[in-house]
């Protein structure tokens, strides 16, 4: 590897500088992505072309000189997978129209396999070989119950009360489906490292919406087991957003990486997630901010974590609509940061 910062932060290992990506950096704020989208009928034909999965995955290293490269994809590759399609609309987000409702649709659902995601592996291969050890390369899935929220809501929502209702009055079914997404998502995630992905992330994106005791029974465990299937095979980024709350029991995953959103104390995180590597969680919001107050804000993060065992990185995607200058005034500012 000619950078392998972020391998080495991920590990705890000494670097010489603090690494750094961005969560959606391959993303509408980047020029040569606009122009793909203009050229492709939606998002799901981009994801499902492995060569423009791979033009827009590369693209952020070159015009943001970040430390990683994130596979272009999506996490509802997954209920796909299982049998359960959606359509991405936009500027409304994703759309199923059939939701899962009752054991025997669980029942129809498949354990996904290889040929069911042979387009992300395809764009993993051919994007580590453009690569070519310039940056990790990053893979991803979300989280069971992240993916069991889309599956049983059928959209995106504020409350997810359509899946909540589920996990209090048919718990045992909820559980049921839960099982089969982290099946399938086990051998998503092997895949994709067999593919070359370096180092992979769990996005946990509405842990947060959980109390702490249906947090404790109906997504961390499923985390925990995917963790431990994959934690041989390289390091882990677990992101449980919003679900601080659990932070103890978090600590105790077989993962490297715990990333963590803006609304985490650093020092609190250091304190809570002793022997794991950190990663976060400048607010997005900040880069709308003068270049001034984005680098005090970044040095400020910066030494609240300390610098060993740290990937700097925003506490959730870079919002489409953030000037790419003030992104690469957040990046700059990482890389400036003296090691003391």
């Amino acid at each position: 590897m000619k950078n392998d910062l972020l391998l080495r932060a991920a590990k705890g290992e000494e670097t010489e500088r603090v690494p750094v990506w961005l969560m959606r950096q391959a993303g509408r704020i980047l020029p040569g992505y606009r122009k793909l989208r203009e050229h492709v009928k939606d998002f799901k034909e981009l994801v499902k072309t492995p060569a423009l999965a791979c033009e827009a995955t590369l693209e952020p290293v070159e015009a943001l000189g970040i430390d990683a490269a994130i596979i272009f994809s999506d996490i509802l590759v997954v209920p796909e997978a299982m049998g359960l399609d959606y359509q991405m609309i936009e500027s409304k987000g994703p759309w199923f129209e059939k939701i899962i409702q009752s054991q025997k649709d669980i029942d129809a659902l498949r354990v996904g396999s290889t040929e069911n995601w042979n387009y992300v592996t395809d764009a993993i291969k051919l994007t580590k070989s453009e690569l070519n050890g310039k940056v990790p390369l990053i893979g991803f899935a979300g989280s069971p119950w992240t993916i069991f929220a889309y599956m049983t809501e059928g959209k995106g929502s504020k409350t997810f009360s359509v899946a909540k209702r589920m996990i209090y009055s048919e718990p045992k079914m909820a559980h049921n489906l839960l099982d089969k997404i982290t099946q399938t998502t086990i051998k998503y995630l092997k895949d994709q490292v067999a593919a070359g992905a370096q180092i992979v992330q769990i996005f946990d994106s509405w842990g947060g919406i959980l109390s702490p005791e249906a947090y404790e029974e109906f997504s961390l465990p499923y985390i925990a087991k995917i963790c431990n299937e994959l934690n041989n095979l390289v390091p882990i980024i677990a992101f449980p957003k919003g679900a601080f709350f659990s932070a103890e029991k978090i600590a105790k995953l077989n993962c490297s990486v715990v990333g963590i959103d803006w609304t985490v104390d650093p020092r609190e995180a250091r304190k809570l997630l002793a022997g794991k590597s950190l990663q976060g969680n400048l607010d997005p919001c900040v880069l709308y901010a003068e270049p001034s107050i984005i680098k005090n804000k970044t040095s400020k993060m910066i030494e609240q974590f300390g610098t060993k065992g740290y990937i700097a990185n925003l506490g959730h995607g870079v919002y489409p609509d953030i000037p790419m200058d003030n992104v690469r005034h957040f990046i700059d500012s990482v890389k400036q940061y003296p090691l003391k």
